[in-house]
């Protein structure tokens, strides 16, 4: 548990060096804080160009790069050859400054930060280094479960590997098997082991498809090599399912995250703060960035894609009821933070996860089940429109759900269509709308007793489809009214066979106490109805309510 107390830890908080305070409730006070996206910081164009000849005795590292291309290619009417993937063109005789083609505009969001990581810097790495990286990866972790944590499964040599490897066969026949492992360990723990293989394939230059081959190839091998398969020598299934599906999502989060808190125009004690955050968030970022030699590089110009990141941060108090009588459960302290990263109504040409959103809860004083849900989506593709009053971003989105409290535990990952919508109803008043239908193809809910406190699997494995809607009302910055809806239908595949109907409805209401500070109140209902093949219908219904101090964090991409 200390291990999911730290992960966790470092997500909520890795964020903060760049924040900034805000006037958050002049604009709006729920956790999307999308009417501050429509300013636009106004920057000198300039500032995002690099001076390679400022100090030629001492250049940075992307300069020297850049220096190499001008140096070793031939100018065609003053600019690189098309062959050539770079923003960049001659230098400038005159100013002395590396400039950018006109018909570059379209690598800036209006924030004036890159779209992309910098083509050059960040050029894809032979294919070979990627999978030496996630290799390396795999055989650390081994050496830590083995000789640190004295894990059993993690005994491994040429005996294990004739079992795993060579007598296994693929993971749909019987040399496999569905593991008993606890609720956390396969639906978190997993998932960010997984984030890190993406990582690693992500800083290597690789995209977000590429990447994801490398989470399910590492998950693979670790299947085979890094474990023993225990007394029946059989490796896990869904391992790679969760693993694969849960490290696409967490892997490109955080990705994004980390190049957010990653700043190597930065030096001294800032920068090694900067890195070692970055390190809490994907270990295997921070390893392929040791190997290739970025960890220590400096630079003079951002190399990295960088979006406005809104933050809110809640503490407060709640009480878990004993079914729906109000005060007859147990209270606890509450943590929240929730982060919304770019501008779902900016328009521009979408790719995965240039908008996200991720909630995250932290309760104490509920037993061993701290992290109660880490609730995200990202967009894959989609496109901006306005129709009539409203701005409009619709696609397909791809997310990932995780609730683990000592009423029900519940996991999905899960692909669909959504859109998101912001009506002006008066200057001030905004409606925002956020509904999306997915598929789940590989989901975990607890069985009807509910989760206990063992370590075996207490959970069926199945799959399913899944609603999301999220309204929220901010009047005028001075309150808002929200009211967040889950419903989810899972068909199991492992377990108490049936169907499994699954509701949670969070109302929710704040108001604006100064500056950017607020507080609300939020009651929780938890349906769960099943229709089980060997069983009576069950129905359950849990309440729970808190009461919170909001701190809301505005940061905008800054540049020196």
């Amino acid at each position: 548990m200390k291990t999911i107390y730290v992960l966790v830890l470092s997500v909520l908080f890795s964020t903060l060096p760049q924040a900034q305070f805000k006037n958050t409730f002049d604009n709006k006070i729920s956790p999307n804080r999308n009417a501050l996206l429509s300013q636009i910081i106004s920057k000198s164009a300039d500032y995002r160009y690099s001076d390679s000849s400022s100090n030629p005795t001492n250049q940075d590292s992307l300069s020297k790069l850049k220096k190499t291309i001008l140096d070793t290619n031939k100018l065609k009417n003053n600019i690189y050859d098309t062959n050539i993937k770079s923003n960049v063109v001659a230098p400038d005789t005159n100013s002395k400054k590396i400039l950018v083609k006109d018909s570059t505009a379209h690598l800036y969001n209006q924030y004036r930060g890159l779209l992309n990581d910098d083509p050059i810097y960040n050029a894809k790495a032979p294919l070979w280094q990627p999978i030496f990286k996630v290799a390396l990866q795999n055989t650390l972790l081994n050496l830590v479960d083995h000789y640190v944590l004295h894990y059993d499964f993690s005994v491994v040599g040429f005996n294990s590997w004739n079992r795993t490897f060579l007598h296994s066969g693929f993971p749909w026949n019987d040399g496999w098997k569905w593991d008993e492992d606890r609720f956390g360990n396969n639906f978190f723990l997993h998932p960010y082991t997984g984030a890190s293989y993406f990582n690693i394939a992500r800083s290597s230059g690789y995209d977000y498809w590429e990447s994801s081959i490398f989470v399910f190839g590492g998950a693979y091998m670790w299947k085979l090599f890094g474990e023993n398969g225990g007394p029946e020598g059989k490796p896990e299934r869904e391992d790679l399912i969760i693993t694969t599906l849960g490290g696409m999502f967490g892997g490109e989060v955080l990705y994004r995250l980390g190049s957010n808190v990653i700043d190597e125009r930065t030096t001294g004690t800032e920068r090694v703060g900067r890195e070692f955050l970055a390190f809490l968030l994907s270990p295997g970022r921070t390893l392929s960035r040791f190997l290739s030699g970025k960890l220590f590089n400096h630079n003079t110009e951002e190399v990295y894609q960088k979006e406005p990141l809104d933050i809110v941060l809640s503490a407060g108090a709640l009480v878990v009821n004993n079914e729906k009588s109000f005060g007859s459960g147990t209270t606890g302290f509450l943590l929240n933070a929730d982060f919304d990263y770019g501008n779902p109504f900016e328009k521009r040409s979408r790719k995965p996860y240039d908008y996200f959103q991720l909630r995250t809860d932290l309760n104490f004083g509920q037993g061993r089940k701290v992290v109660d849900n880490i609730i995200g989506y990202g967009i894959l593709t989609g496109t901006n429109t306005k129709v009539g009053n409203a701005e409009v971003l619709a696609g397909i989105f791809q997310h990932f759900d995780y609730w683990d409290n000592k009423v029900f535990e519940l996991g999905t990952m899960s692909f669909g269509g959504g859109a998101i919508t912001k009506f002006n109803i008066v200057k001030g008043t905004n409606l925002y709308t956020n509904l999306n239908l997915a598929l789940i193809p590989f989901a975990g809910n607890s069985t009807e007793k509910g989760p206990d406190t063992t370590q075996i699997r207490d959970y069926n494995f199945g799959g399913g489809a899944q609603f999301k809607c999220d309204l929220t009302l901010n009047v005028g910055g001075i309150f808002s009214l929200t009211l967040l809806s889950y419903y989810y239908w899972i068909h199991t595949y492992v377990g108490y066979t049936g169907e499994n109907y699954v509701g949670i409805i969070k109302p929710r209401i704040e108001f604006h106490l100064f500056n950017n500070v607020g507080i609300g109140f939020e009651h929780r209902i938890y349906y769960d109805d099943r229709y089980l093949r060997d069983f009576a219908a069950s129905h359950q219904v849990h309440t729970e309510q808190k009461v919170f101090l909001t701190i809301y964090l505005a940061d905008f991409l800054h540049n020196r």
